[in-house]
């Protein structure tokens, strides 16, 4: 998959993503960056690319002209075809694991990273698909908003872990997070690792997984559990389990 990011700060987008997992799938070809300088586009020989607003407002906004023509110039090198086109903003709808999963079967991907007060709207309206924000919060920039979207779809990208299992059963790919996990030693300050998941017996264990991700889901985030059918069995599992957690 083609990741593209329009930003003032390439080099902090490219550091975070060169390193750990995503920069492996970047060495094997399995994802890649290009991470675009807007002001490299402006108008002008010393890289301005924003202004003041009409009709006042403290800060500056970043220009049509310059995040139109970076866009632009990703357009003419793929022979016209635009990438799909995402900016980042804290008026977008929030992301999630289903919006991970939906970008993730797009051929490329680009991301327009806003600074200052942010971008005509303008250009907006003309060239990205949709806005997408990481929170209900406001970040100086939207190149950490740009890291996380890419790192999240890159993982459901064939090859870059070692199977879809390493993500099949996260936390919010099924709508719950996932059960308690634990590592050896088997007790540790007087606390165990539940005899069930010793036991051998799979079956078992993925029934007592299950459960757990629901009361885990239940406690942490309830808002989640709302969205989900539990069965009348899985509900006297979750408040046994509870009972025994308490």
């Amino acid at each position: 998959m083609d990741f593209y990011v329009e930003t003032l700060f390439p080099d902090q987008v490219g550091a975070f993503l060169r390193e750990s997992i995503t920069g492996r799938a970047l060495e094997r070809g399995l994802i890649n960056l290009e991470c675009l300088n807007i002001r490299d586009f402006a108008a002008n020989s010393y890289g301005k690319v924003d202004d003041t607003m009409y009709g006042g407002g403290t800060g500056m906004l970043m220009q049509c002209g310059p995040v139109y023509n970076c866009w632009k110039s990703v357009a003419d090198k793929r022979g016209g075809s635009a990438p799909y086109t995402v900016y980042v903003s804290p008026k977008g709808s929030v992301f999630n694991q289903a919006k991970a999963i939906e970008l993730s079967h797009k051929e490329s991907l680009l991301i327009i990273c806003g600074h200052y007060e942010g971008i005509d709207s303008r250009v907006i309206d003309e060239i990205c698909d949709e806005e997408i924000s990481i929170g209900d919060f406001v970040l100086t920039g939207g190149e950490i908003a740009a890291v996380t979207i890419i790192d999240c779809i890159s993982r459901m990208i064939p090859g870059v872990l070692p199977s879809s299992d390493a993500y099949m059963n996260e936390s919010h790919m099924s709508g719950t997070l996932e059960a308690r996990q634990y590592t050896k030693p088997s007790e540790w300050h007087g606390k165990a690792v539940p005899e069930v998941l010793l036991s051998g017996n799979q079956a078992a264990i993925d029934d007592y997984n299950h459960i757990n991700s629901l009361v885990e889901t239940w406690q942490k985030r309830p808002d989640m559990l709302e969205k989900l059918q539990i069965s009348e069995e899985e509900w006297e599992k979750m408040l046994a389990m509870q009972k025994g957690l308490c």
